[in-house]
């Protein structure tokens, strides 16, 4: 009887080991897994010209949902662009509807550590992936030029750090301004200076020296400014009740109605010449009138031409050299008579009678 009783209590003993092991590995399936346990998949291919260091049991993301993961990537046996590898993935039946048919497969990463993943572009087409069907590759980046783009971001950065390595070197040895701020004691020697200056003169601003100390304590010089501001106020608050001229500006209506029937005035002239009456008008508008002036400009530049070319009197008297020394000798020669007349008038002025 008591053999019975052992060997049932180290069944259940063992029942229970065997169920808590059945639970432990549920409970590890599910924190470890993306896939549910009593959730129904379909497969859906897609092929690609590379992998791209896509490995199996990689999840699979509409638009970054999570929707499967992939459980094959073989090769598919075609030599066909974009038909190199096969891809097969499993999809939530839930999520199916949800895929339109024209969606494309692409190679994307999972993480900053290199994991990839295949990444769906939602499509546009109104009928959903079909199970066993297949989606259309886009275009996936490639590993080598994403590598390659990394390894000189790094370099540039390895760059970068290595001048900032330098000039610290150069700062802690005492090189350049800003090592000389942090090294030289007499530059230190000259801050302290400098800030106990700044010290003597806060405490003279304080204590009401100089002009910008009295600025910051004088009562008398806050007074005034007081009365100023009090008088702009009194200013303000007249020209708001119409007093003076600039009161009477903002506030009385005849002067406001004479404005606007000047500006009616000025409005009406300004119709009047666009319309070309008057003589302003005219000139702005008679086409007869910029016709005379134009043709008067031509013969005024044809004058002017001929006077350069020395045609003419005028044109003599501009371009002739002996013209204008004879008419220079003449005119001497008039002042030199002249002279001579107003020195002896008798000898040019003579009377003479006869009888007859």
């Amino acid at each position: 009887m008591t053999s019975k009783k052992t060997t049932w209590a180290q069944l259940r003993v063992g029942l229970l080991a065997i169920a808590g092991l059945v639970l432990l590995a549920v409970l590890v399936f599910y924190i470890t897994s993306t896939q549910n346990l009593f959730e129904s998949r379909s497969k859906v291919y897609a092929y690609l010209d590379t992998s791209g260091g896509l490995l199996k049991s990689a999840p699979v993301r509409l638009n970054g949902v999570l929707v499967g993961k992939v459980t094959e990537i073989v090769l598919s046996g075609e030599n066909s662009p974009n038909r190199i590898i096969r891809v097969t993935m499993e999809i939530d039946d839930r999520m199916m509807s949800a895929i339109p048919n024209d969606s494309k497969v692409t190679v994307g990463a999972e993480n900053l550590l290199g994991a990839k993943l295949i990444a769906i572009k939602k499509g546009v087409a109104p009928v959903s992936i079909a199970k066993g069907g297949e989606l259309p590759s886009g275009s996936t980046p490639e590993l080598d030029d994403i590598q390659q783009q990394a390894s000189q971001t790094i370099a540039v950065m390895q760059n970068i750090l290595t001048k900032a390595e330098g000039i610290v070197g150069q700062v802690e040895a005492g090189k350049g301004t800003i090592g000389k701020l942090l090294v030289d004691e007499e530059l230190y020697n000259r801050f302290l200076s400098i800030t106990k200056e700044v010290d003597k003169l806060s405490a003279s601003l304080n204590q009401g020296r100089g002009t910008l100390g009295k600025l910051l304590s004088d009562d008398a010089l806050y007074t005034d400014v007081r009365k100023t501001i009090s008088r702009v106020d009194q200013v303000i608050a007249d020209i708001q009740a119409g007093q003076g001229t600039a009161g009477k500006l903002l506030k009385d209506e005849a002067v406001y109605n004479e404005a606007k029937a000047s500006l009616v005035e000025m409005r009406k002239l300004l119709s009047d010449l666009n319309a070309g009456q008057g003589t302003a008008g005219k000139l702005l508008k008679d086409d007869t009138l910029a016709k005379q002036l134009s043709a008067t400009i031509g013969r005024v530049d044809t004058l002017l031409d001929k006077v350069n070319r020395g045609d003419g009197t005028l044109g003599q008297l501009l371009v002739n050299p002996s013209l204008y020394e004879n008419l220079n000798g003449t005119a001497v020669e008039l002042k030199s008579l002249m002279k001579d007349f107003r020195a002896n008038p008798k000898k040019f002025l003579r009377i003479k009678l006869a009888l007859f």
